[in-house]
């Protein structure tokens, strides 16, 4: 039989079919031999071992035509990075460190900031401006209270539309409702939970990756919140990060010299861009804070 994991536990792998049967799998031996590991998102074939229980063992996972390492997923079409304005504050270090990421996976990415019922008309205006030249499409929501009635959670409904979307962010930000509000609310799909008082925090309610149907042209790949993110020399060099930051793309070639790493050299046209507010201040304080952390560990 042919299927796709929605669902990745404990080393079991969770099978959804043409039929909408879900039959729980684990994967044949010689997977492990040859080093290869299903993720959620793979199209697979499988043998039902009890058909009562609905068990089965995957014997084969098809090509993928992508594989994301953070969040480990494969065959998605885009990214949706969720954010809260307030409650709590975004981290734009770690948002900016995700959108490197993608960018170098080659996936595009919609930015989704929520709960601007918690924000200043001020505060808004200015995290739009921040990321209106990043290459990724911004959308602002207040996904608890607009109940699929506000401008952008109806764009952000159209971009999602006959693609299968992975969505990733910090915890307490909002997704599990984001994911309920999408699917019209007529169920709760995923569980929401609370902001923790003590860290200021989202408590974890998403444990695991996994694909819901949302509709039948809108599938969505919840995964648990992150607190940090890596950006190796795996991923980038010191000299090739500049490339994961379009808004340094109007400047190339502009500086005096050659191969200017944009950090402190003479005659920067970058430095000038950021100094001129043409380039927003803090995606340049990532660019250098991203850069210091490659160049301490790239081998010379």
């Amino acid at each position: 039989m042919y299927g796709k994991i929605i669902k990745a536990v404990s080393g079991f792998y969770y099978v959804r079919t043409e039929g909408y049967s879900l039959v729980e799998c684990n994967a044949k031996g010689s997977f492990k031999h040859n080093n290869v590991t299903p993720l959620v998102g793979d199209d697979v074939q499988f043998e039902v071992t009890d058909a009562i229980k609905m068990k089965g063992t995957i014997v084969d996972v098809y090509p993928r035509f992508n594989e994301l390492t953070r969040p480990n997923v494969s065959n998605v079409d885009q990214a949706m990075v969720v954010f809260a304005i307030k409650s709590p504050n975004p981290n734009l270090s770690i948002l900016d460190r995700f959108l490197c990421l993608m960018k170098k996976q080659g996936i595009p990415t919609i930015i989704v900031f929520n709960k601007k019922d918690l924000a200043m008309e001020s505060e808004i205006k200015e995290l739009k401006n921040t990321y209106k030249n990043s290459g990724c499409k911004v959308y602002v929501i207040a996904a608890g209270v607009e109940t699929g009635k506000g401008m952008d959670l109806l764009f952000l409904r159209h971009n999602l539309q006959k693609k299968t979307t992975v969505m990733a962010g910090p915890s307490g930000v909002g997704k599990s409702t984001l994911l309920n509000v999408l699917a019209n609310g007529s169920t709760e799909i995923a569980p929401t939970g609370s902001i923790s008082e003590k860290v200021g925090r989202g408590k974890h309610t998403t444990r695991h990756n996994e694909i819901y149907w949302v509709s039948k042209k809108v599938h969505i790949v919840d995964t648990p919140g992150f607190t940090s993110l890596l950006v190796s020399p795996e991923d980038y060099t010191k000299e090739t990060l500049q490339d994961a930051f379009p808004e340094f793309d109007p400047y190339k070639g502009q500086c005096k010299y050659r191969n200017c790493t944009h950090i402190k050299e003479r005659d920067c046209a970058v430095e000038k861009a950021v100094q001129e507010g043409k380039i927003p201040t803090s995606r340049y304080n990532s660019y250098k804070s991203i850069f210091s952390e490659l160049k301490s560990q790239q081998k010379y």
